[in-house]
């Protein structure tokens, strides 16, 4: 029992450590906001107009600016693979945790999910809220334009609401596509739907700008809920004193003052009336750093896969098998990695893993890979029946082809992220005469 728990912690230890201080920060964020809108003195109107529906749509929101910035890290290929393949992570466990990069980018996509669900139900609530409690007293705080305004006019003619629409639109559209049903029979729905993860992220830039959801700035000169009295400050009095300079004979509705007040008791009160002003965006302080880190490295991929690859041969092999040969210049790769060839002859975005299955050495330069023909990507380039079709077709040169199509690169356990680029028209030109029987 002892060596089993040992083996757990030493192989899952580190894993479970991360997913807890994860989880921790969730909590964390999530209880702080909701404190913050339930009880700070600063959205004290604010929160007797909306009630619980403001308290949960801000901490929700606060959960979803971590993961919105957490869940572009694990797709960061390149740099995960520097990092994993380098000396920079000596430590083989902290290396098996960047394999992980997939299930915490699936987690934190499904926590993405729960609680912009939850956030949206909120702000439905709110939007009812700023119909029904129009505030005559205080309307710079409210959102509607009067009393009983159709909530729905809220939710289409606000950027916030508008914005809020069209990203939940794009979300449904992100979550069904990556369900693994969707991903085995039609890969490509799959993957040009998760690159509108640009357009969520433009659309959360603009969301976080329409400044509906206000705050009191003067707290000082008028503490909320205090007492107006004309020709003064605000300033806090003993309720005895209060009740006898303003009811000196007898209270109002029969009432008899106090024979003792409590001494501790005050009353504040004020004359100046409050001011609100928006909530400064925050969400950009928390996504541009991983947005930026995320679209540098696409950039660099995009420059690195359009440098030339030269194509020693083709071979097909029983079982739809192809093999395929290669020479890049300055290219260096070690058993267990793997390139992602990407054709955009045959889908401008989609692209592929597949383990180099021989790699360069001190003395030869070639590399390959095995591609077995199941799917749509692989069958357009590679009919499963051809026909006079020579076994194996060589020397075919990268640079001579117009149309290039880009491999994009990653690097599988144990090296760093290799790059290469190939000219997709070198896979189809050996194989034009195949045809179906």
């Amino acid at each position: 029992m002892a060596v089993s728990c040992g083996s757990w912690l030493a192989n899952e230890g580190v894993k479970h450590l991360c997913l807890l201080i994860w989880l921790s920060l969730n909590v964390l964020l999530f209880w702080k906001t909701f404190l913050l809108y339930n009880q700070g003195p600063e959205y004290h109107y604010l929160h007797q107009m909306l009630g619980l529906g403001l308290c949960l749509s801000r901490a929700s929101a606060s959960v979803l600016n971590l993961n919105c910035s957490l869940i572009l890290l694990p797709v960061c290929r390149t740099l995960l693979a520097y990092l994993r393949g380098s000396q920079k992570v000596p430590s083989r466990r902290t290396r098996r945790l960047l394999d992980k990069s997939r299930t915490f980018h699936i987690t934190c996509g499904v926590t993405i999910c729960i609680f912009s669900g939850l956030h949206v139900a909120a702000h439905l609530v709110n939007a009812l809220n700023f119909s029904v409690n129009y505030s005559e007293e205080f309307v710079e705080l409210n959102a509607a334009r009067h009393r009983h305004e159709d909530p729905r006019k809220l939710l289409f003619t606000t950027v916030p609401g508008l914005t809020g629409v069209c990203m939940v639109l794009v979300l449904f559209l992100m979550i069904t596509a990556s369900t693994y049903a969707i991903r085995v029979s039609n890969y490509d729905i799959f993957w040009y739907t998760h690159n509108l993860f640009f357009v969520f992220y433009m659309l959360l830039m603009l969301h976080v700008s329409g400044g509906l959801l206000k705050y009191q700035t003067n707290l000082e000169t008028h503490p909320p809920g205090c007492i107006k009295l004309n020709g003064s400050h605000y300033q806090n009095v003993h309720s005895s004193e209060y009740l006898s300079e303003h009811f000196p004979e007898s209270l109002p509705g029969g009432f008899s003052k106090p024979d003792e007040p409590p001494r501790d008791t005050f009353v504040k009160m004020c004359t100046e009336e409050p001011r609100f002003q928006a909530n400064f965006p925050q969400t950009w302080l928390w996504i541009s750093g991983p947005l930026c880190l995320y679209c540098a490295e696409r950039l660099y991929r995009r420059i690195r896969s359009n440098k030339p690859v030269t194509i020693v041969s083709v071979t097909r092999h029983p079982s739809d098998v192809v093999e395929i040969r290669m020479v890049k210049e300055n290219f260096k790769a070690r058993p267990g990695q793997y390139v992602t060839l990407h054709c955009p002859s045959v889908s401008a975005l989609e692209n592929h893993p597949f383990t180099l299955t021989m790699c360069p050495t001190a003395t030869k330069a070639t590399f390959g890979v095995h591609l077995k023909i199941v799917g749509d990507w692989t069958a357009i380039r590679f009919p499963s029946k051809p026909r006079d079709v020579p076994a194996r077709t060589t020397g075919m040169s990268a640079r001579s082809q117009p149309e290039c199509a880009n491999v994009h690169t990653a690097g599988g356990p144990p090296g760093p992220e290799l790059g290469l680029s190939l000219h997709p028209e070198l896979w189809g030109e050996p194989l034009a005469t195949w045809e179906e029987p």
